[in-house]
């Protein structure tokens, strides 16, 4: 795969998939952000769905290999949009087959922590396989991933200038939720576009994040007492301007 091959890819899934901005694209890149949209979706489904198999402290192998996400992965993304990725056809077929060997690679990469016996909570959770899989492409294209929040666990998650600023206009309550925030400007002599992407707590979320606010999760981090719906924290992105 070639380093502009990789760029593409990685931009259409980081300004359209994973954030789902529109207007910037034609029809056809559309269509292909719709589908590599539903690929991130649909992997991230099969990592929820098997947590109980992840977390299960008796059983050694657990069989969620590389191989297993991607016959889940293959059947549901057919399922929902007749697309069968054995049989990849055109620029599409090859820039979702790619996608799929980047979220098996991470998957793989979690093979001895996901099959410890000893251990109940692995962390290896939905959230962590969509950075994962998007710190990937990340390397491979040279856009800056980053995950940020107001009330913010980990000191690289702090904002910086621009994402405080776009916390506080995303944060208003007559912006449009979902809608994506973004601006252009010089970055060390370079002209890049920043954006960001809001994130809504979702009842999949609330286990550690919501009530009771200051309860200890099982992560070992302190709960926000964050409500379903609420604006828990966004992606932010520094791409290279074209």
């Amino acid at each position: 795969m070639t380093k502009s091959w990789l760029a593409r890819v990685a931009s259409l899934l980081v300004l359209i998939l994973l954030f789902g901005v529109t207007g910037m694209v034609t029809a056809t890149e559309e269509k292909t952000a719709e589908l590599l949209t539903k690929l991130v979706q649909t992997g991230r489904k099969v990592v929820s769905d098997h947590q109980a198999l992840i977390n299960d402290p008796e059983k050694g192998d657990k069989g969620f290999t590389p191989e297993f996400l991607a016959e889940k992965v293959i059947a549901e993304f057919q399922k929902s949009t007749g697309i069968d990725l054995r049989k990849p056809s055109g620029e599409d077929g090859k820039l979702l087959v790619a996608l799929l060997e980047v979220e098996k690679e991470v998957v793989a990469d979690a093979q001895s922590v996901i099959n410890r016996q000893d251990m109940g909570f692995k962390g290896f959770i939905p959230a962590v396989f969509v950075r994962k899989t998007a710190e990937k492409f990340s390397s491979r294209s040279g856009i800056k991933i980053k995950f940020t929040a107001i009330d913010f666990r980990n000191a690289r998650n702090k904002p910086d200038d621009f994402e405080r600023k776009a916390f506080g206009v995303i944060a208003a309550p007559n912006y449009p939720k979902g809608k994506p925030y973004q601006e252009a400007m010089p970055l060390d002599g370079k002209a890049v576009i920043r954006i960001m992407f809001p994130e809504y707590a979702a009842k999949s979320c609330l286990s550690c994040h919501g009530d009771p606010k200051g309860e200890f999760d099982i992560t070992g981090g302190k709960k926000e007492g964050q409500k379903e719906g609420d604006l828990a924290g966004a992606l932010s992105f520094t791409i290279p301007a074209k």
